[in-house]
């Protein structure tokens, strides 16, 4: 549920951290922490409190949505479940969106279609929908990002095949669909034994598919599992 001003002032008791204090103290936690594991709660938290637009004004002003970015390019898969999870819930905000566009976000964005993990990819597609702009369609709309989503249209995960369809279908002209499948058929055709880390135009790996939803990984977090710590401001 999201919140208004009025909510948390009846619900915060006298004395406790306010929001931006108590914000500002999860990213202090995480620059500062040597564990991993507390790493990974913290941005959890981070990317839960992105669900709520009332967070988005101090979220800018203590570079959270930057932090979620440089996250997108950790070898620790975790981390990079949270920090895509968190631009996706910022990102159909105009002015988080507009930070995003202007701080090389769409870039950093395209490069996780590469990975195999599917709530990634699932977060990745729908953050890439959220940030179209008839300036950045034609970049998110690319031949490359294209072949990735004809690719994942055809994956074994009805999720991800699903939004996949719908990009492809809602943000794509007809004419970029059937380039699509032609860059998808040519590239079948000219490696059917190679399942990953095929070139695209920007380096990409693209996976053949992932598995089954039921072969998922279940030590693999999901931004609906996140959950806000108990003892911050409600």
């Amino acid at each position: 549920m999201f919140s208004s001003w009025d909510h948390l002032a009846h619900k915060t008791p006298t004395g406790s951290l306010n929001r931006l204090e108590f914000l500002q103290q999860l990213v202090t936690e995480y620059q500062t922490s040597q564990e991993q594991e507390s790493q990974e709660q913290v941005l959890a938290n981070l990317a839960n409190f992105a669900y709520d637009p009332i967070n988005y004004e101090y979220m800018r002003q203590l570079n959270i949505i930057d932090l979620f970015l440089d996250m997108l390019s950790e070898p620790n898969e975790t981390l990079v479940v949270f920090g895509i999870g968190g631009i996706c819930n910022l990102a159909l905000d105009k002015k988080n969106k507009e930070h995003i566009l202007a701080n090389d976000g769409i870039q950093q964005v395209v490069q996780c279609l590469s990975s195999t993990n599917e709530d990634i990819i699932l977060s990745t597609i729908t953050t890439l929908m959220f940030l179209v702009t008839p300036v950045s369609k034609s970049d998110i709309t690319a031949p490359h990002v294209l072949m990735c989503m004809e690719r994942f249209s055809h994956s074994p995960s009805k999720r991800i095949s699903n939004v996949a369809s719908v990009f492809l279908q809602d943000y794509c002209t007809k004419d970029q669909q059937l380039q699509a499948r032609q860059l998808y058929e040519n590239e079948s055709s000219a490696d059917t034994t190679s399942s990953h880390n095929i070139p695209s135009p920007t380096d990409i790996p693209l996976p053949s598919g992932l598995p089954p939803e039921s072969s998922a990984s279940p030590k693999d977090p999901s931004p609906s599992d996140i959950v806000p710590i108990s003892e911050g401001p409600t």
